[in-house]
């Protein structure tokens, strides 16, 4: 017999099948992993395909060393998974089979840690046995008792207890007998008793509406605590009665603690957790859990979507809007479209959820290719909070030059007077900056693009990362005159800061990247803030979605100009989005919440329709928009970004991989909108020279146009150099 092995090595020469042959003595199956001669050295590689004879003669070939796990790694769905990502993303196989396994795994570095265990014998007559004992032989008759109570312990805790030497009596008379078994590392979750829910009409007729038999795809459109994480248990508790299994995602670590607090109170051991903030012996082994259906139940940020688990019953993206969903480093992908290929391969419902949908799932459930299902109340009937629009340029021209708008400050000492909790929400993406006119609220546009312009200090220039157009950095309004030019983002430390000093004897957190780097911290924090009164806690957006909070009965959101004017078309879309998650988090419970937006632009169409939560107005402005000027959904970006150490040599690929495509560029000239070569706006990265090119073309030919740019990159592609394709990117800095 003969195995097709992929080598895991990450290189474009090496990336293709080699045959090996498999000895009689090993037992070998598609999805194991194995080690292989290759070359001089001994490599790690995947089986993808048991055959019975090779193309080429035995004396070419060499064996199989061995396999390196005892069961298979990469289950039949997954090898099928790997062949899509591959034809979709053009991506290298090995690159897709990493992402289906821990890294621990991998490198070896991490191991299942195997404990020795001790039951009693019920065959031995131990009452007999204890009345030979001498009076002196305390230890012996203490582990009698101690075994009467407990029939299994860990040999360790005996030995420390009682004495290697007693135990070993034990053992040597069959008293005792030991055993070897792997204990799982599993994250703490502090678990409390059980609440017993009673559905609202609104959710029982979602929970209704999905059928659990077929595969399609619903949209939960659900405003901020509605009760979407109530419909998504249901459902799993639904499939695990049919013995099936789940898979539940969410968007960043800094939800996972809370959502799995939440599925470990109702599923117990059943549910695995899947994140990068597990230490490595713990994802290994949540991984293990699940791959030998200890588990049945995979909760975790985007690469849970790889989870190995067999005949899934429902997969749920929870907060599907969010782009972090979509991978911006190798391997690039999007899990909605994997998620996508696993729900039609088991035959299952993909239900994706959120209080303020992407802009092309909500224009997917209006021609009909997703299910729409709505919750458009909150779960204990409460009214959402109060938006209240604040403009500051009026407090600007009122004298008022610092962070805080009047009303924000006012409205911060009552809820400390209160002893009540206050989020603080700063929106800092990337390097990204806009300018504005602290006069008259002008903001700097792309003539052709209708995206803000960035602005880029260094070369004191406004550039549009769409087409590549550069303007002259401002130095006067041009609609009013005005040299009061804002640039730059107020960031969370500063925040502190001047709230240290107007409250200094209230708790004042901060959530950011800086101040969670270490294992738990997201959840210290949290845990932290919520048995602080008063407190106010300052964050990114990992405070904005999932968090519940009772006492939080005010949010402000100190700039939300930060998230509207990104080099983004979809930066209206986003700031929607956050204005909604972000207001979410007050008054949650039986205590009235108040929501203070500041912005320069207050008569914008974003705030006007946050304000009074009207998603489905804000849809169809944007829709509109985006049919007028062909943006995604009606079409489809690609971005192509190459990368060398050398200059010379990123040039020299861009300016040919544009000329070649230049040749697919007039095939299809009538289904493109746009296509150029240009630098990257952020030219250098860790030592790399950055070129790319943007195109954006009609959706009714994605397919043909993808095949003839994966097949003009692919020839390009070398050692010195490094390219990517990206379809829709969420970022192009």
């Amino acid at each position: 017999m003969f195995a097709e092995v992929i080598v895991d090595i990450l290189n474009s020469e090496t990336d293709k099948v080699f045959d090996y042959i498999i000895p009689d003595n090993l037992n070998i199956k598609e999805g194991t992993r194995v080690l292989v001669p290759f070359g001089n050295r001994k490599i790690e590689g995947y089986v993808i395909k048991i055959k019975n004879s090779s193309s080429l003669t035995s004396d070419k070939l060499k064996e199989i060393i061995r396999p390196i796990d005892n069961f298979v790694a990469i289950l039949p769905e997954m090898l099928k998974l790997k062949d899509f990502m591959i034809r979709r993303y053009n991506l290298r196989a090995s690159d897709v089979l990493r992402l289906f396994i821990p890294a621990e795994m991998r490198t070896g570095k991490v191991k299942p840690i195997i404990r020795t265990f001790c039951k009693l014998n019920k065959d031995f007559d131990i009452e007999s046995f204890a009345l030979t004992l001498k009076k002196n032989a305390i230890k012996q008759m203490e582990l009698i008792l101690f075994l009467r109570e407990n029939e299994v312990s860990d040999i360790a805790l005996l030995n420390k207890e009682f004495g290697p030497q007693a135990v070993k009596k034990f053992i040597n008379l069959g008293i005792l007998q030991s055993y070897q078994e792997e204990v799982d590392r599993k994250p703490e979750i502090k678990l409390e008793e059980k609440e017993k829910f009673v559905h609202t009409p609104e959710q029982q007729r979602a929970i209704n509406s999905i059928n659990l038999q077929e595969n399609n795809t619903y949209l939960l459109h659900g405003v901020t605590g509605s009760g979407k994480t109530e419909v998504y248990m249901t459902l799993i508790e639904k499939v695990l009665s049919e013995g099936k299994t789940a898979i539940m995602l969410v968007p960043e670590i800094s939800l996972t603690p809370q959502i799995m607090y939440n599925f470990k109170n109702r599923f117990g051991e059943n549910v695995a957790l899947l994140h990068s903030g597990l230490s490595a012996g713990e994802r290994y082994d949540e991984w293990r859990r699940l791959r030998n259906g200890k588990a049945k139940v995979a909760v975790g940020a985007r690469s849970a979507i790889f989870a190995p688990l067999e005949n899934v019953g429902i997969i749920i993206i929870d907060e599907e809007h969010d782009s972090s969903y979509s991978s911006e480093s190798n391997p690039r992908y999007k899990t909605s479209e994997v998620a996508d290929f696993r729900a039609k391969y088991n035959k299952c419902p993909l239900l994706l959820g959120s209080a303020t949908p992407s802009i092309g799932s909500y224009y997917n459930t209006q021609i009909g290719l997703y299910k729409l299902l709505e919750l458009p109340t909150r779960a204990n009937g409460k009214e959402m909070p109060k938006i209240q629009i604040v403009d500051m340029l009026s407090e600007i021209r009122n004298g008022n030059m610092g962070i805080f708008s009047n009303i924000l400050k006012g409205e911060l000492i009552n809820c400390m007077q209160e002893k009540k909790q206050a989020m603080l929400f700063l929106n800092r993406r990337g390097y990204t900056s806009f300018m504005m006119c602290r006069n008259c609220g002008y903001v700097a546009k792309c003539t052709d693009c209708d995206v803000s312009l960035v602005y880029h200090k260094y070369e004191e220039k406004l550039k549009c990362h769409y087409c590549g157009k550069r303007f002259k950095a401002l130095t006067k309004c041009p609609e009013c005159g005005s040299s009061e030019i804002k640039q730059g983002a107020i960031g969370t430390q500063r925040v502190v800061d001047e709230l240290k000093s107007i409250f200094p004897g209230v708790k004042i957190l901060r959530m950011d990247n800086d101040t969670t780097k270490t294992k738990n911290s997201h959840q210290k924090i949290l845990e932290e803030f919520s048995h602080s009164h008063p407190a106010i806690l300052v964050g990114t957006q990992m405070i904005a979605k999932g968090h519940d909070f009772p006492d939080v009965t005010l949010v402000g959101i100190i700039d939300a100009d930060q998230s509207l004017y990104q080099s983004d078309y979809r930066s209206p879309e986003r700031a929607f989005a956050l204005i909604t998650q972000v207001s979410g988090r007050a008054g949650r419970k039986d205590l009235e919440g108040k929501v203070i937006l500041q912005t320069y632009n207050p008569r914008h169409y974003v705030y006007k329709f946050a304000s009074n939560y009207n998603y489905k107005a804000f849809y169809d402005k944007e829709i509109n928009l985006r049919e007028t000027t062909k943006f995604p959904p009606f079409t489809t970006i690609v971005r192509i970004l190459v990368s060398s150490e050398k200059e010379e040599i990123a040039r020299s690929v861009i300016r040919e991989v544009y000329n070649k495509l230049a040749d697919v560029y007039n095939d299809f000239k009538d289904d493109f909108y746009y296509f150029n070569a240009m630098k990257a706006p952020v030219g250098k990265i860790k030592n790399k020279i950055r070129y790319q090119i943007l195109m954006r073309f009609t959706k009714s030919k994605e397919s043909d146009i993808m095949t003839k740019i994966y097949e003009v990159t692919d020839e390009n592609k070398g050692a010195k150099v490094s390219i990517f394709v990206e379809i829709d990117p969420q970022n192009l800095s």
